[in-house]
């Protein structure tokens, strides 16, 4: 039977062997799980994509995440384009409006309405650049389901049964080719940082679920802003700490 090694912090992995957790059973457990999700995604987008059958094609993706693609199609048939390219995920996160990763990106210093600009300018040599061969305004570019498929990754490797708006954000930033990558890379959001910033943004949407309950968040977008700040230092002086320790990781 093939072996696969497993990397895990001192803390943890002392942890394990105190508890006496099966390893090899959850982790072909964890494993299996992972690849169910992945190739369900994946022969999903490789086919035809309506707005109306997302809720059962994209049934692990949260309400907003599903609105997000949706829009995406809408703004691609819109648009005239042969697909539907990662510029349009995109500019279809920003226009939902209210989901974590425009949290995401104003905790990093990057502005929504700067995305949609540079997204615009860069809309000429989308289509070119991300089309290949004869196409469909209802089917993913080889880059956007790329970014689906990572944002599933992301997910699984955060421990999330589910994909939102903040895990496409993720695939986004990490899906090297497409126009969105590109302008997000351009406006400083490199995978590390962002990644950081996820996970910052949920400790921070806990932090701002206990102030709204009680009482205390005037704001909730300028709440959670500052909650997402307030969690990213030490977490990321953590994060650097380990990550010093377990020495380069895939997501270098």
């Amino acid at each position: 039977m093939p072996k696969i090694n497993v990397y895990l912090p001192d803390e943890l992995a002392e942890a394990i062997k105190k508890a006496g957790v099966p390893v090899s059973a959850v982790c072909q457990r964890a494993l299996e799980q992972a690849v169910r999700r992945i190739t369900a995604v994946r022969q999903t987008v490789l086919g035809e994509l309506r707005a109306d059958d997302l809720d059962e094609r994209l049934s692990s993706f949260t309400a907003r995440a599903r609105t997000v693609v949706g829009l995406a199609i809408d703004r691609a048939r819109a648009d005239g384009a042969p697909v539907v390219g990662t510029g349009h995920l995109l500019a279809a996160m920003v226009d939902e409006g209210g989901n974590l990763a425009l949290h995401v990106l104003r905790a990093i210093d990057i502005d929504p309405v700067q995305v949609r600009r540079d997204l615009e300018r860069q809309a000429a040599t989308e289509a070119a650049s991300e089309a290949a061969g004869e196409g469909s305004s209802t089917r993913l570019s080889r880059q956007a389901a790329g970014v689906l498929e990572l944002a599933v990754t992301e997910a699984t490797a955060l421990g999330h049964n589910y994909v939102g708006c903040e895990h496409l954000l993720l695939g986004l930033v990490a899906e090297p080719d497409g126009t969105a990558g590109q302008v997000l890379r351009a406006l400083g959001a490199e995978p590390r940082l962002t990644r950081r910033a996820v996970t910052a943004a949920l400790a921070g949407y806990v932090h701002l679920r206990a102030q709204t309950s009680a009482g205390t968040a005037a704001d909730p977008v300028q709440a959670l802003t500052e909650a997402v700040k307030g969690h990213l230092q030490p977490l990321v002086a953590r994060i650097e700490r380990l990550e010093r320790h377990l020495g380069p990781t895939r997501h270098e």
